[in-house]
């Protein structure tokens, strides 16, 4: 798994979703704001306690996410 300095998970916040660094923010509408239009300059003032750097590495969690393969376990 790659390393992920800004990006959380706790089962009390946002029930358990990735969270930049523990706030109520999931990487998952940092994503669709970007996808819907907003430049990081918007959202950085929609969310003025965020840093430019959060939204990197927002973008990069849901990009690896996309990536990985989940491989069902054989029933024997």
């Amino acid at each position: 798994m790659q390393a992920f300095q800004r990006i959380s998970h706790d089962p009390n916040v946002m029930g358990g979703k990735p969270c930049i660094r523990g706030m109520r923010v999931t990487v998952g509408t940092i994503v669709g704001l970007i996808a819907s239009g907003h430049s990081r300059d918007d959202i950085l003032q929609l969310y003025p306690y965020l840093e430019a750097q959060d939204i990197t590495e927002a973008l990069s969690y849901a990009a690896w996410r996309v990536d990985e393969v989940e491989l069902p376990f054989a029933i024997a």
